[in-house]
């Protein structure tokens, strides 16, 4: 109950919180409405379009570390008090930051779930997360678990969320630019150019809006999830690089024996997961991982 509770209050919070930065945006901006007695003000729109798209997608990554630890309940390792195993996590951790060159230590944290799983998350490399599972500090050797940390290590290194956010928000924008100017063409066809100023407040147009806007939203997560496993075969990649290809490939085989397991609570969409559950079919391009035997298959052919 407490943490049915936490995760509501977390929602309403981000999204007031989204609401009056987008308002306070739209007015520094001086962005007028985009609704004209003669049509669309397409500039405007553009603008409209463009605050709404980017300003969710920002501050949902600038809030995604404190997200994470609410969300999956991560506990963060203390490197000063840090003893036996908690201290081996962080020594890997650091070490595989400082072969990638991050000039500062991302945070460290364990959290409680039986799925072999983990994340990297945080507006920036200066203020990343890495939190691993404890499923998968049970299941998975030292080797394994390197693998891992290098995977998410290199997606804090190449930028990833940030990249993530950019894609999500320009989508985002054109999604509502364009539902908004086919609602507009749509509901036009047939009316005298005199009534076009009243368009904007009729039902139909609303409702036209939203369909629209599912339509594109289908279609924009198709290039969302086509840019995010491009961004884990990156990331694969990059662990190899920091870890070794062989403890890459056998985390990414430990993964494969302990895939169907899951947790509910590990499958939040505000963190970076290292492990979702491949899609098959035609549901795969709406995935945002590729399968493990094509990232297996991949890493076995860079060597």
């Amino acid at each position: 109950m407490r943490t049915m509770a936490k995760r509501i209050f977390l929602f309403l919070a981000v999204n007031f919180l989204i609401l009056l930065t987008i308002t306070l945006i739209l007015n520094l901006l001086n962005i007028k409405p985009y609704l004209k007695p003669y049509g669309l003000d397409y500039g405007s729109l553009l603008s409209f379009c463009m605050v709404w798209g980017m300003a969710g997608a920002f501050i949902s990554l600038a809030l995604s570390r404190i997200m994470a630890k609410w969300l999956m309940g991560v506990q963060l390792i203390d490197p000063d008090t840090a003893r036996g195993s908690t201290r081996e996590l962080l020594n890997i951790v650091y070490s595989l930051a400082k072969r990638a060159g991050l000039s500062h230590m991302p945070e460290v944290g364990i959290y409680e779930s039986r799925e072999v799983n983990a994340f990297a998350t945080g507006p920036s490399q200066k203020r990343s997360l890495v939190a691993v599972s404890s499923g998968l500090l049970k299941r998975m050797n030292a080797s394994e678990l390197e693998g891992v940390l290098g995977h998410e290590i290199a997606h804090i290194a190449n930028g990833d969320m940030v990249t993530m956010t950019l894609v999500q928000g320009v989508v985002n924008a054109f999604v509502m630019f364009f539902a908004r100017v086919l609602a507009y063409a749509v509901l036009r066809l047939g009316k005298k150019s005199d009534e076009s100023s009243s368009l904007g407040s009729s039902f139909v147009y609303t409702l036209l809006v939203f369909l629209f806007e599912i339509v594109f939203m289908i279609l924009g997560s198709i290039v969302i999830a086509t840019y995010a496993r491009f961004r884990e075969f990156r990331a694969d990649l990059g662990g190899a690089r920091l870890a070794g290809r062989d403890k890459m490939i056998a985390a990414l085989r430990a993964l494969e024996k302990t895939i169907e397991i899951h947790d509910p609570k590990a499958a939040q969409p505000a963190v970076q997961a290292f492990k979702i559950s491949s899609q098959k079919g035609f549901l795969r391009i709406f995935s945002t991982h590729p399968p493990l035997e094509e990232r297996i298959e991949r890493l076995e052919h860079e060597g």
